[in-house]
């Protein structure tokens, strides 16, 4: 079965589109008035002052780039920060650069750096502009990072301290108290070459000494009290090798990594506010010294996504796979890319979703209902429709063979006539077609579209209450069956005739239920799984609670299910709307023509804790 067109991806390029304003954009459109980074020159790819000296004027208005370190899969989070630095390039004729910040060697590795493309590509975004591969690994760059540090050094401005990791922690002070000056701090400048030298070629141990910047150990903001920016660390590099085993921290590394690749606007997350004196001091000292181009990189920051019933933290997710708490990190119940795919998330939903949430600087928290409602609202117009039994009875048509006759071929005298229906497959998309389904004398129906005792206001299925089976006949309960344990075993009703849909008069008797069904004849089988959210609080970790006691415990539900035939040869990653139920995706791991796997990606309507 095909699917409608899908509608353009969310955010898509448009200059009809209106694009919901935030400070980010007013920055970017102030620039470009401004022409801040008008006189930007590019050499091709990133490079130091000279290498860019050489090269054209950018043709990029504004580069912006996404750096995630390889060290686990991507979640919601990233998803937003993807869409947010793509989408802002793509709108200001600019390019996003894709950058793996693989400077922690013992933390990453390639199985991470391939899902991180894909993700991306899955998103919808591309590194590629200009005829030119945007894709870059900070690794490449320690060669020019080793010498900003000589540089640093040889300008006064960094030092080697050989002070314990315990004694750089309390001379730093606190937020009430100044630092104290290392006591290798007045080094000369030749002595601190020298021992950093030592330090590069293998001559101390691991956490003997660190490269220290020198800057202001009273400022008032601690992050400027001397950092740390080199460490000893015998670790292979997935990239480098054993070349080295000095490793730049993140803090001197990210700012170094956006000026090499002329970045115009580094946008992060609010908790690298206080690491933004240091990121201007930094490419401040490298432009004196001519290392970077100017003007250089300029970091903001935007609240990082929260998300009621959902956690992101790397280590907090890797503990959910490797205790087996959830099947992988792929597992539909994960806020992981891979995960919220599976699940059945679209590019264009995650995208509506970012472009919903906005961006601000102030942390909130977001309903996962908003999450949700993307995924419905992207479903609902492209979605085929289909019939499924997810909880089957058997209903049985007892005058069935006195209404419809006798089949004329009299191999199918077991089975009885069987009654042509049709559907279409998507409402509001009748050049689509129709979708066509067998009734006969047995169906299967949900378990509770019956009741035996009706509570009020109840007008499915009970002894002497009238129904429309969809697409198909008016019938009229009798009654049931019940096996040894006293549950209903079989439902029994009478076929009134000429009720078939869509012919003269069949709306003469009328009904004020309509119910969902599969014929018995020509079901197909198939797994469904039934997800809900992981957690059973909206804030797991709330009040210092232990998240994992916080796990829903019915999370996931799997049933053996009764689906239309229209869906017997679908492919993976297929989505549908089963009738009354919900959105659902042929699941991209276990799905497989003749052993149909279906998970439910969203209800129809949120019905969460009602």
């Amino acid at each position: 079965m095909n699917s409608p067109a899908s509608p353009k991806p969310a955010g898509a390029a448009d200059h009809e589109t209106h694009k919901p304003s935030n400070f980010l954009r007013q920055i970017i459109e102030k620039d470009l008035h401004e022409g801040t980074y008008a006189s930007r020159r590019w050499g091709g790819s990133p490079g130091d002052a000279a290498h860019h000296a050489a090269g054209q004027a950018d043709p990029a208005k504004v580069r912006l780039r996404f750096p995630p370190e390889p060290n686990g899969y991507l979640h919601i989070g990233h998803a937003k920060s993807i869409c947010l630095n793509f989408g802002l390039a793509r709108d200001y004729g600019g390019v996003c650069h894709l950058r793996f910040d693989d400077t922690n060697p013992e933390k990453e590795d390639a199985e991470y750096v391939n899902s991180i493309k894909d993700a991306v590509k899955w998103l919808g975004f591309d590194w590629e502009a200009n005829g030119e591969s945007m894709l870059y690994q900070a690794s490449d760059y320690f060669d020019f990072m080793y010498r900003a540090a000589e540089y640093l050094i040889e300008a006064g401005h960094a030092y080697v301290d050989e002070q314990t990791v315990e004694q750089i922690r309390i001379n730093r002070g606190d937020f009430s108290k100044p630092g104290t000056d290392s006591p290798f701090r007045s080094r000369t400048p030749a002595e601190n070459l020298a021992r950093f030298r030592e330090m590069r070629d293998g001559q101390h141990e691991d956490g003997s000494m660190v490269l220290r910047a020198r800057i202001d150990m009273a400022s008032p903001n601690i992050n400027l009290r001397d950092p740390a920016i080199y460490r000893i660390r015998r670790a292979t590099h997935h990239n480098t090798g054993d070349k080295w085993c000095i490793y730049p921290m993140y803090t001197f590394a990210h700012p170094i990594e956006d000026a090499l690749e002329q970045i115009t606007h580094s946008i992060c997350t609010l908790e690298f506010e206080d690491q933004r004196p240091f990121y201007d001091w930094l490419l401040d000292r490298l432009c004196e010294g001519g290392l970077v181009a100017t003007p250089h990189p300029h970091q903001y920051e935007f609240a990082r996504l929260n998300l009621t019933y959902v956690l992101t933290s790397k280590r907090k997710l890797a503990q959910l796979v490797y205790d087996h708490k959830v099947t992988g990190w792929d597992d539909p119940r994960m806020p992981t890319i891979v995960g919220l795919r599976r699940r059945g998330y679209t590019p264009e939903a995650l995208q509506l979703f970012a472009e919903r949430i906005g961006v601000t600087k102030s942390d909130s928290w977001i309903d996962y209902s908003t999450l949700e409602g993307a995924l419905r609202d992207t479903l609902d117009p492209i979605a085929p429709r289909a019939m499924a039994v997810l909880d089957p009875v058997k209903l049985v048509l007892t005058n069935w063979d006195e209404v419809m006759g006798k089949p004329e071929d009299s191999s199918q005298a077991a089975v009885g006539v069987l009654d042509e229906c049709s559907a279409p497959i998507h409402p509001h998309h009748p050049e689509l077609g129709k979708r066509h389904f067998k009734i006969g004398k047995e169906v299967w129906i949900e378990r509770t579209d019956f009741e035996e005792t009706p509570p009020k206001g109840f007008f499915r299925l009970f002894p002497g209450n009238k129904v429309r089976l969809k697409y198909g006949h008016v019938i009229e309960c009798t009654g049931c069956s019940k096996d040894a344990n006293g549950q209903v075993a079989e439902v029994q009703a009478t076929l009134i005739a000429d009720t078939k849909s869509g012919t003269p008069g069949s709306d003469a008797v009328k009904v004020k239920g309509v119910i969902t069904w599969v014929g018995v004849n020509d079901a197909v089988p198939a797994e469904v799984r039934l997800y809900e959210r992981l957690f059973v609080e909206a804030h797991p970790e709330a009040g210092g609670k232990d998240f994992i006691e916080n796990l829903n415990p019915n999370s996931l539900k799997v049933l053996k299910a009764f689906v239309e035939p229209s869906l017997a040869a679908v492919k993976a990653d297929e989505k549908f709307q089963f009738e009354r139920h919900g959105y659902f995706v042929a699941d991209r791991v276990d799905h497989a023509v003749g052993k149909p796997v279906f998970n439910l990606a969203v209800g129809l309507k949120d019905s969460w804790g009602k």
